[in-house]
C-alpha cells in the first residue's frame, strides 16, 4: 500500500509551506479546530506515499480541505451533520458556487415562513431580525433543488451564526462574552453574505471524486491509505461535548429533525448522540476498534497531553496492529473548548500529540 520503503521512519514534524488554497478554508472558531496545526499534520503524512486519505472525524473541516490541496483523494466523516455538511460543501464539492441568482432566492422576504426559530429561540442567541433572518434562510432553501447549493448555503449560514455568536458556541443564553469585535456588530445578514462569497471562493477542483459522509466514526465502511483520526479528547476534567455547544448549527442543518428536544433546558438544547468517547473506557474500546478495522492504514492521530490514553497507553494500544508508532509532539496553546478550565490560566500550554502508526 503506501509507505515509504524504509522499515523504520525517523517520522518529524517541521511544518511545511501548504498551497495558497489552504489559506481560503473559511475558518470559525470550531472547538479543537486543527487550523494552527495542519502545517504540521502535512510534515508527517507527506513523509509516506499515499493517495486516498480517510478524514475519521472530520470536525471544522480544515485538515480534509488540508488533504484536498494536496491532491489527494479525501473521504471525509463525521457524526455532526453541520460537520459533515461543511466537507460536503467545500471538499465533496469540486466546481458548484452560489450564482447571485440563487442569493435572490435565498434572501427573497416573502416565502412564508415557519417561524420555528424566532418562535423557539426568541432571545436566547440572536435578536428578532436575525432570528427571522434564519427562517427566511431555511424557508427559501427548501426551494433550491440543487443538493450541493443546498450545502454551500447552509455551510455560509451556520458560519454566520458561529461568528455572530461570542465565542462562537450556544452552551449559554444572552450576550454576554461580547467584547465589541466586528464580527458581533454585523447583522446576521451582513455575516451570511460575507460567509457566502467566502465559501465560494474555497470552492476548487482538485480533480479527485472526494466524499462526505455523515456516520458513526467505528461503523463507517471505508478504507483508505491514510486514515487520520482526530477524536473527541477524553479528560476527567472536563467534556468534549459537541452536541452541547453546537446543537443551534446542527439543528439547522438537520432542520431539527430526528432529534429529541429537551424544552426544559434554557438554550432549547436537544439530546446529545451517543458516542463512546463520554467515558474513560468506552474511548479505550474505540480506539483499540478503530484501529483494528484500519490496521492495513497508514494511521495518524492528534491528541492531547492532558487527555486519556496517556502517551504510552496510546502507543501500546496502536502496537497492537501497526508495526512501527513514533509519536511526534507539538506545543500547543488552547484558546477555548475542551479546554477552557484552564483559559488564563499557564496550564493551557499543553503538547498535541501525533501518534503515527505504519
Amino acid at each position: 500500500m503506501s509507505k515509504l520503503n524504509n522499515d523504520k521512519l525517523k517520522i518529524t514534524s517541521e511544518p511545511l509551506e501548504l498551497p495558497e488554497q489552504t489559506s481560503k478554508f473559511p475558518s470559525t472558531r470550531f472547538m479543537g479546530s486543527k487550523e494552527k496545526l495542519i502545517n504540521h499534520i502535512w510534515s508527517v503524512a507527506s513523509q509516506f506515499e499515499f493517495e486516498t486519505v480517510l478524514d475519521l472525524f472530520s470536525g471544522s473541516g480544515v485538515v480534509s480541505y488540508m488533504f484536498k490541496t494536496q491532491n489527494k483523494q479525501v473521504f471525509s466523516n463525521d457524526y455532526m451533520a453541520f460537520s459533515a455538511n461543511i466537507t460536503k460543501a467545500l471538499v465533496e464539492n469540486n466546481n458548484v458556487t452560489l450564482t447571485e441568482e440563487d442569493i435572490e432566492g435565498i434572501l427573497n422576504e416573502s416565502t412564508p415562513t415557519d417561524k420555528f426559530v424566532s418562535e423557539t429561540f426568541n432571545e436566547i442567541y440572536f435578536n428578532d431580525e436575525d432570528n427571522k433572518f434564519i427562517d427566511m434562510v431555511r424557508a427559501n432553501l427548501k426551494l433550491l433543488e440543487d443538493e450541493t447549493k443546498k450545502s454551500l448555503v447552509l455551510a455560509a449560514l451556520v458560519r454566520a451564526c458561529l461568528k455572530k455568536r461570542p465565542r462562537g458556541i450556544f452552551t449559554y443564553t444572552g450576550l454576554r462574552y461580547d467584547d465589541g469585535r466586528r464580527d458581533l456588530k454585523l447583522t446576521l445578514r451582513e455575516q451570511f453574505l460575507e460567509a457566502v462569497k467566502a465559501v465560494n471562493e474555497a470552492v476548487f477542483d482538485n480533480g479527485k471524486e472526494n466524499k462526505s459522509y455523515n456516520g458513526d466514526s467505528l461503523t463507517v465502511e471505508k478504507h483508505a491509505d491514510l486514515v487520520y483520526i482526530d477524536p473527541p479528547y477524553y479528560s476527567p476534567l472536563s467534556d468534549n461535548e459537541y452536541v452541547r455547544r453546537y446543537h443551534f448549527v446542527e439543528g439547522i442543518v438537520r432542520d431539527w429533525q430526528g432529534v429529541e428536544m429537551q424544552w426544559n433546558t434554557k438554550t432549547k438544547k436537544f439530546k446529545s448522540y451517543p458516542t463512546p468517547f463520554k467515558n474513560l473506557q468506552g474511548t479505550y474500546e474505540a480506539f483499540d476498534k478503530i484501529f483494528e478495522y484500519h490496521r492495513n492504514s497508514i494511521l495518524i492521530v492528534s491528541y492531547s497531553s492532558n487527555s486519556l490514553p496517556d502517551k504510552e497507553e496510546m502507543v501500546a494500544i496502536m502496537k497492537k496492529y501497526k508495526k512501527n508508532v513514533e509519536v511526534v509532539s507539538v506545543d500547543y496553546k488552547y484558546s477555548f473548548g475542551n479546554q477552557g478550565h484552564k483559559v488564563g490560566d499557564n496550564k493551557n500550554k499543553v503538547e498535541e500529540y501525533l501518534f503515527v502508526g505504519y
